[in-house]
């Protein structure tokens, strides 16, 4: 069994848990995965068949050469020790189970040039009283030493967009069938966004949750 495996955000809804009360999950389309390298602790893994023809030359003679389908979605994941792996197999999403705790990994959404309020959660200036600067920057570097502003300084810039890593999300459901997983809370990424399901590295500290 793998350590993790590939997927796809199909949206946001509902279920109801154990106890009856309802629990916002986020759907994800887990697999199949094709093995498609084998590293010394790594497997390469592909998602998503794509046609021949939009993929170049190069790629397209790989896949052939594996005798698999070219994949989309193409990314690498740790393997387990004691397992072993053949080119071509096959990863499904039964290798999550109801309870398990994953670290899930995607692209955030982006949300282009924004200011510091929104993009550091700054309280902002007075918005009363005659002040001109409610959601401006203000003064940033000291007038003594060191005279400047400070390498790292939170500043407005490009936000989002960029590979983000939720820890111990819990797995609430998985639908084999349907090749689906339902994970309690929100990923990083919009929808079909592509992402990378893995085991959690840290325990879950509250069993409740």
């Amino acid at each position: 069994m793998s350590t993790g495996i590939l997927g796809k955000k199909i949206g946001m809804t509902q279920i109801f848990n154990e106890s009856g009360e309802i629990v916002a999950v986020t759907a994800i389309e887990a697999g199949p995965c094709p093995v498609l390298a084998i590293r010394e602790k790594h497997i390469q893994l592909g998602f998503e068949p794509i046609d021949e023809k939009r993929v170049n030359n190069p790629i397209r003679g790989n896949f052939k050469k594996l005798n698999i389908q070219a994949q989309k979605f193409i990314r690498e994941v740790s393997k387990e020790a004691d397992k072993e792996y053949k080119i071509g197999d096959v990863l499904r999403v039964d290798v999550f189970q109801s309870g398990d705790y994953v670290d899930i990994t995607g692209i955030s959404k982006g949300k282009g040039f924004q200011g510091g309020m929104k993009r550091w959660n700054w309280s902002g200036t007075p918005m009363t009283h005659g002040s001109m600067s409610h959601r401006r920057v203000g003064s940033l570097g000291s007038s003594a030493t060191p005279s400047r502003v400070l390498k790292g300084h939170h500043l407005p810039g490009h936000m989002g967009s960029e590979q983000v890593t939720i820890q111990n999300l819990r797995v609430a459901k998985v639908i084999p069938e349907s090749n689906l997983i339902l994970v309690k809370g929100s990923v990083p990424c919009g929808k079909n966004g592509y992402l990378i399901i893995k085991k959690a590295k840290k325990k879950k500290r509250n069993k409740a949750q």
